[in-house]
């Protein structure tokens, strides 16, 4: 029986039409032979660099609507980490030659690309919202963004004032200035794409996203799933409410206003998939570039899908990566020294070709790449209403097929359900989830340890027992797992980890070698077939009385 210890613990053709699937942005041929490059400085305060920043961004989806033409190179320490190494993928793999300009040139830009608008969106520095209001009708109107101090720049180049937002919202709460957006435009706007354009709060912003939103004609805010927030969460769910079934929410929620499952869950809800990064940049060039012909999805298997293991009496330990290979350490030192899995985001096969063709054709034999999270889409499958999860799930297994993955991992934070950040599963969720992935090894489960497993016809469901945090050093976390081998006497023993993004495997492996127990670090499919062999673990489930009990996070002991 199992210790349970809390505190340690190409894309265009694959456009499906059904009630599900949005359609996905129009591809070109291939890969533009030239594109413009601008870099951007890494000031993103809102009285600093976020204007011409903000211009350059809604330029961007303006350029690029119907072709990709311009390529904004964000600085080095952007949290989508491989925005630079793409350019180098574009150049050597699609064959595109980049213009590039100068930092932050928006005359240069303007002088190349004021074409594609037809005049300007006047945004008020003293109200920052306004900027997010300003997004909308930038894609609606085909315009620019500005504040007052670039007028004379728009003007140069031909981009005359069409909406001025100076002083309309002065001293309005946000629900306020959003239903006026709501009533002027939200009605001409995308019921495929929403955009929270949340993230950074208060003095910073970080639109990266917003280039894709604009390009799309999505509606924007930053409204709190918060119900603190009375006002901003009605017109919020009034928004939800009016996308098309299964669309796309981007961006992230505020850090200022709500929290990331009060958010998540609320999405959920409506049976919506969030692709949940503010700043992930590019989208309104890389959505429309194909995978190159010679390219096909080929993960790294080891076993296949009706293979029986054998476990031996010993630790089997497989670390697992999430929150999208772009953000995390896919570029740092130690990939490839031991066997990793990487949840891939499976939405990027339409929105983001290029990137996880990149991924895929630099990947080492040690990494294994796996589907995530609980669906097509950062969802939480218990806010999920019974009714949506088969649709969703029908996309999951297409898009996985496509992805050629064959674990999913699922995580469960649904507010006022899981309270507390309590990971655990339901049986009903589980039944679910195995009635709608017959063809998988098995399952992950958690994000910071969980308590939830199986095993059905070969496919078992293990919950991460250990949460590798940021700030734990090596010996601390060697410390951990130390004692997590010897309360688990038991053999096989299986130890799942999940490994926060910014984690290097280089880390993972210092931590590795330090135990004092000899472990076989194995890679996810072999962990899965192992666990298949021996059920050492006891099967269990979030009961209904537990829900109520407070979960603690590994680190705060």
């Amino acid at each position: 029986m199992k210790t349970m210890l809390p505190f340690l613990a190409a894309a265009a053709l694959l456009v499906v039409v059904n009630a599900t699937a949005q359609p996905a942005p129009k591809q070109v041929a291939q890969a533009p032979a030239t594109a413009t490059l601008i870099p951007l400085s890494d000031n993103w305060f809102m009285h600093g660099d976020v204007p011409v920043h903000a211009l350059l961004i809604s330029l961007q989806g303006l350029a690029n609507r119907d072709q990709p033409r311009l390529y904004l190179e964000y600085p080095e320490d952007w949290q989508w980490e491989i925005v630079r190494p793409l350019v180098g993928f574009l150049e050597h793999r699609h064959g595109t030659k980049f213009d590039r300009l100068a930092l932050n040139d928006a005359d240069a830009a303007l002088a190349r690309f004021a074409p594609y608008a037809k005049g300007c969106v006047v945004w008020d520095q003293a109200v920052r919202s306004s900027l997010i209001v300003a997004f909308t009708i930038a894609g609606v109107e085909d315009l620019v963004v500005v504040n007052a101090d670039q007028l004379d720049l728009a003007a140069k180049h031909g981009l005359k004032p069409v909406v001025d937002l100076r002083g309309r919202f002065t001293g309005q709460p946000d629900h306020v200035i959003y239903q006026w957006a709501y009533d002027h435009y939200y009605d001409r706007c995308s019921r495929d794409y929403y955009v929270v354009m949340g993230g950074h709060a208060g003095a910073q912003m970080q639109p990266g996203i917003a280039d894709f939103g604009i390009r799309q004609r999505a509606f924007f805010s930053d409204l709190s799933a918060n119900p603190a927030h009375p006002e901003e969460l009605a017109l919020l769910k009034r928004i939800l409410a009016g996308q098309n079934p299964a669309s796309i929410v981007l961006g992230w929620h505020s850090y200022a206003k709500d929290t990331e499952a009060q958010h998540t869950t609320l999405t959920g809800n409506y049976g919506l998939k969030m692709e949940g990064l503010h700043n992930l940049p590019n989208v309104s060039f890389t959505c429309q570039i194909p995978l190159t012909p010679d390219f096909t999805f080929t993960n790294n298997h080891h076993v296949a899908l009706d293979a029986k293991l054998t476990a031996e009496p010993k630790v089997y330990l497989a670390a697992v990566a999430t929150d999208s290979m772009g953000i995390g350490t896919w570029t740092k030192p130690g990939r490839g020294d031991i066997p990793y899995a990487w949840q891939v985001l499976v939405n990027w096969s339409w929105m983001n070709p290029p990137a996880l063709q990149y991924f895929y054709e630099s990947k080492t034999p040690n990494d294994y790449f796996i589907g995530g999270l609980s669906g097509p889409g950062y969802m939480y499958p218990q806010s999920v209403p019974a009714d949506k999860f088969p649709a969703l799930m029908r996309d999951m297994r297409r898009l996985m097929a496509r992805l050629d993955l064959n674990v999913l991992e699922i995580m469960e934070h649904t507010e006022g359900h899981r309270r507390h950040g309590i990971a655990n599963l339901s049986r009903e969720v589980g039944d679910r989830y195995y009635a709608e992935f017959p063809a998988v090894h098995g399952f992950i489960n958690g994000y910071s340890a969980a308590q939830t497993f199986d095993l059905r016809d070969n496919r078992p469901l293990i919950s991460y027992d250990y949460y590798l945090a940021v700030d734990c050093s090596v010996e601390d976390a060697a410390a951990d797992l130390d004692e997590l081998i010897r309360l688990n006497d038991r053999r096989p023993y299986f130890l799942l980890i999940h490994v926060r993004e910014s984690n290097t495997v280089e880390k993972v492996r210092h931590i590795i070698e330090r135990l004092s127990e000899p472990v076989e670090v194995v890679p996810l499919d072999i962990f899965l077939k192992l666990a298949a062999d021996q059920q050492t673990y006891q099967t269990r489930y979030q009961e209904p009385e537990e829900e109520s009990k407070p979960a603690v996070n590994p680190r705060d002991v």
